[in-house]
């Protein structure tokens, strides 16, 4: 019964410099993919990006502050309990992972990615285990001055992990014996393209960075015994030129691998684009439901979208053929930053 309860639970993580709660709960009512929020904690500041361990019992935050730090929470239970004291990272983490027995974030401030081992009870060690700091810049004159990790994650096969630099432009292959994050490889990709996440699918050998500088993704071929990206091609995820702002931000893929989904703030809407072999194909947006949407999630024939500006965490049904988003519903929470289930 235990595992039942945890597959209907999503966690939000929000901005409390922006007036957030800090980190929410809710239930997910299975029929319809409704959220109902059932509590906060407001232990450390801006938790903006969550992860879950694969059990469903822990739960990792970062602290996207200048200083930096991730903390874990223990969430079997009723609520989420903390798991010992916030341990320092580099500055300003947007996102984290688990990798090989450690937390790994990534550290937009800093450039750098940073590993904590686990304990055998899940909780964080006190110290990191290793550091690999990101150089370079790119033609951008504001945004590209030096190196911004926004995003690390494992790639397929368990090998390798993978870390997204929007300031250099580029994709780092990474190993992490030891405990300490090394360089294996890094992949250019185009100048002032600024890419912020990457989603891999289902088969393996494709992946999609979303590239938030410029409104598209790029469509690479991933190599898991040599440990590379060969980028193939860029595909925009809007329809003609913005009107104004437009800062792609969440990427996900549908996990029948026909479909890729992206959300652009500014634009404030979602994009649905076909896979077609190794293309991708714009087949079509809707608005987000808010403003600002920052992260997006696939939970059992729903995607779930946090809009940090006008405060609320937005659902859509894309259980249809075309997996064109439908809206279902929201709930309100400030300066929302991400959901995850489990």
């Amino acid at each position: 019964m235990a595992a039942v309860g945890r597959r209907h639970r999503a966690f939000i993580g929000s901005f409390t410099a922006a007036g957030g709660p800090g980190l929410v709960t809710a239930e997910v009512r299975p029929d319809t993919g409704a959220l109902v929020l059932t509590g906060r904690l407001g232990t450390v500041p801006d938790p903006s990006y969550l992860a879950l361990s694969p059990d469903g019992d822990m739960l990792y935050a970062v602290s996207e502050t200048a200083e930096g730090a991730v903390a874990a929470y223990r969430v079997g239970g009723d609520k989420p309990e903390p798991a010992g004291p916030p341990v320092p990272v580099g500055g300003g983490p947007t996102h984290l992972t688990l990798h090989a027995g450690h937390v790994l974030t990534a550290d937009y401030g800093s450039g750098s990615v940073t590993a904590v081992p686990l304990r055998p009870d899940g909780s964080l060690a006190a110290a990191p285990s290793g550091v690999l700091r990101h150089t370079g810049f790119g033609p951008h004159e504001r945004r590209q001055r030096g190196p911004h990790a926004h995003q690390v994650q494992p790639a397929p096969g368990g090998r390798w992990i993978v870390s997204v630099d929007l300031g250099t432009d580029s994709v780092r292959v990474c190993t992490l014996d030891g405990g300490v994050p090394a360089l294996h490889r890094e992949i250019a990709l185009r100048p002032g393209s600024g890419p912020r996440h990457l989603a891999f699918h289902p088969d393996g050998e494709h992946a999609y960075v979303l590239n938030e500088l410029t409104p598209t993704v790029t469509v690479c071929l991933w190599d898991a015994d040599g440990g590379s990206l060969k980028p193939l091609a860029e595909v925009p995820v809007l329809p003609g030129a913005p009107a104004g702002d437009a800062y792609p931000s969440g990427i996900v893929v549908s996990p029948d691998g026909r479909f890729v989904w992206t959300a652009t703030r500014g634009e404030d809407v979602l994009s649905v684009l076909a896979v077609q072999g190794d293309a991708l194909r714009l087949a079509g947006t809707v608005p987000c439901g808010g403003h600002w949407p920052r992260a997006l999630a696939e939970h059992d024939g729903f995607l779930y979208c946090a809009n940090e500006r006008s405060g609320d965490v937005t659902w859509f049904d894309v259980r249809d053929r075309t997996r064109l988003p439908r809206y279902d519903g929201s709930v309100e929470v400030a300066a929302a930053a991400c959901v995850v289930f489990g």
